[in-house]
C-alpha cells in the first residue's frame, strides 16, 4: 500500500506526495480501457467515475494500473439530486454511505490507489445542501479506516455558494476538485472571485464545452475541429494548469477514450474505431517533452457550400451540397465523409449522462477525395463529418451542422392567374 499525503500550506504551496516523494498528477479521465496508451503517452494517473463500471471489476483495473505504473483516483458513485435522490432522507443517506464503505474497505490497501473521489458533480442543478453533510459523514468514515489516501469531491464548475457550503459542512474533505472547460481560461480569476485559496485538482478539462460554444440559428452547437481542440488543450495546460504551481495538484484531461455527447467526437481523444486524435499528441508532448513519431493530421478548414462555422447553413430537400476540407497533405491519408442526423433534443444528455449516437445517413469511406457532394431527401437537422486517417492509427476530425428545409411549394396556375388579373 502507498501512503499518499497532501503536504504544504498557503504560504509555501501544496503538493501531493506518495511515500514521501512529490507527485504531480498527469492524468486523464479513463474507465473502460486505454490504460496502456495513457502510460505510453507519459500519463501517471487516471480517474474513474464509479467502482463498478459494468465491464471490469475495480480490482482488475487497479491491478492493471499498478502493472503500468499508474495511480487511480477511485470514484465512488454517489447519487445525485438531479436524478431524484433526496438528501433529506436520512435513512437513504445512511444506506448509501454503507454501500460506499464496503468498496472503500475492499480497495483501500491496493498499491495503485491514489485517492477517493466522492461523487461526480453533486452540485449540478442541486438545491439541497444536505448533500455536503452526507459527504462529510462519508469522508470522516473513510479517514477512520483509510488515513493514507486523500478524499475529495468533483464539482461542476466553481461557484461561491458551493465552495462556502463545503467549507462549512464538509471540512473533512482534503481539497476540492473542479471540472471546467472553456472557462478554465479564467480559472485564476474565478478562484479569486469565489474566495477559494486552498489546494485543488482539475478532474475534467479539455476542449470548450458544447454549452459554451456558438450555435446555429436553430440551436445546435458548433464543434471545434480536432486540430483547434488540440491547440486549445496545449495552451490551457501550459498557461493555466502548470502556471499555478502553488495550489494545483495536477489534472485529468477528459476523455481518454470516446463517448457520444452532442456528437461522437466532441470530448473523446480517441474515435469510435480507436484512432487517436491530436489531443493525445499534445498531451504526450506536455507530459514527456517529446511528440509521437507519427503525429495526427491537421485540419485547416471544413467548408459546406463555401461556408465555414460558425455560419448557419441551410438548404432544401434534394438540393446538392458541396463540401471541401483543407488539411495536411499526404498520399497515405484516407478521407471519410459522413452525414449524421442530429440527436433529437428530447434525447440530449444532461451533465454527461448517456446519450444515443445518431445514425449515419450517407457515407463515403476511405478515399483521397477532399471534396464531397451529396443531397438529402428528408428535411431535418443534420451534421456533416469529415475524418482524415493515417496508417499510424491517428486521425483528424471536423464537422459542421446544417438544416434541410422542405421544398417550397410551387404556386398553382390558378394562383398565378389571379395575381396577373389583380395586377
Amino acid at each position: 500500500m502507498a501512503k499518499v499525503q497532501l503536504l504544504g500550506d498557503k504560504a509555501d504551496g501544496y503538493q501531493l506526495a506518495i511515500d514521501g516523494e512529490p507527485f504531480f498528477i498527469k492524468g486523464a479521465g479513463l474507465e473502460f480501457g486505454h490504460l496502456k496508451s495513457l502510460a505510453e503517452a507519459g500519463g501517471n494517473a487516471f480517474r474513474t467515475w464509479r467502482v463498478a463500471n459494468g465491464e471490469r471489476d475495480a480490482i482488475d483495473i487497479l491491478d492493471e494500473a499498478e502493472a503500468l505504473g499508474l495511480k487511480v483516483c477511485m470514484g465512488l458513485d454517489i447519487a445525485r439530486e438531479r436524478h431524484g435522490f433526496d438528501y433529506s432522507d436520512r435513512a437513504a443517506v445512511i444506506a448509501q454511505n454503507e454501500v460506499m464503505m464496503q468498496d472503500v474497505i475492499r480497495l483501500k490497501d491496493h498499491p495503485a490507489l491514489l485517492m477517493w473521489g466522492l461523487g461526480n458533480e453533486l452540485n449540478l442543478r442541486a438545491k439541497n445542501k444536505g448533500v455536503w453533510d452526507a459527504m462529510e459523514d462519508l469522508a470522516v468514515r473513510i479517514k477512520q479506516v483509510d488515513p493514507d489516501h486523500p478524499v475529495t469531491t468533483m464539482l461542476a464548475g466553481i461557484d461561491e455558494p458551493t465552495v462556502t457550503a463545503i467549507a462549512q459542512r464538509a471540512p473533512s474533505l482534503d481539497f476540492l476538485s473542479f471540472q471546467i472547460y472553456g472557462e478554465i481560461d479564467r480559472l485564476p480569476a474565478i478562484l479569486e472571485k469565489v474566495g477559494y485559496d486552498g489546494p485543488y485538482q482539475v478532474t475534467e478539462w479539455g476542449p470548450t464545452g458544447h454549452w459554451e460554444s456558438p450555435e446555429t440559428d436553430w440551436g445546435r452547437p458548433f464543434e471545434p475541429s480536432s486540430t483547434k481542440k488540440a491547440n486549445d488543450i496545449a495552451r490551457r495546460y501550459k498557461e493555466i494548469i502548470l502556471a499555478d504551481s502553488k495550489r494545483c495538484l495536477g489534472a485529468y484531461i477528459f476523455l481518454w477514450g470516446q463517448k457520444q455527447e452532442r456528437t461522437p467526437t466532441w470530448y473523446g481523444m480517441f474515435l469510435e474505431t480507436g484512432e487517436r486524435t491530436a489531443a493525445v499528441d499534445v498531451m504526450q508532448k506536455a507530459w514527456t517533452g517529446d511528440c509521437p513519431p507519427y503525429q495526427a493530421p491537421q485540419i485547416e478548414s471544413l467548408r459546406l457550400n463555401e461556408k465555414e462555422a460558425p455560419t448557419s447553413i441551410q438548404g432544401t430537400v434534394n438540393q446538392i451540397f458541396h463540401a471541401e476540407v483543407h488539411a495536411t497533405e499526404s498520399d497515405d491519408h484516407l478521407i471519410s465523409w459522413r452525414v449524421r442526423e442530429e440527436v433529437p433534443t428530447a434525447l440530449q444528455s444532461d451533465g454527461g449522462d448517456f446519450e444515443p449516437t445518431p445514425p449515419t445517413i450517407k457515407a463515403v469511406i476511405g478515399t483521397q477525395n477532399r471534396q464531397f457532394n451529396f443531397q438529402l431527401s428528408e428535411p431535418g437537422e443534420y451534421r456533416l463529418f469529415c475524418q482524415i486517417d493515417t496508417p499510424h492509427d491517428s486521425s483528424a476530425v471536423a464537422n459542421i451542422p446544417f438544416l434541410i428545409k422542405p421544398e417550397p411549394q410551387k404556386r398553382t396556375g390558378f394562383f398565378n392567374l389571379f395575381r396577373r388579373s389583380a395586377a
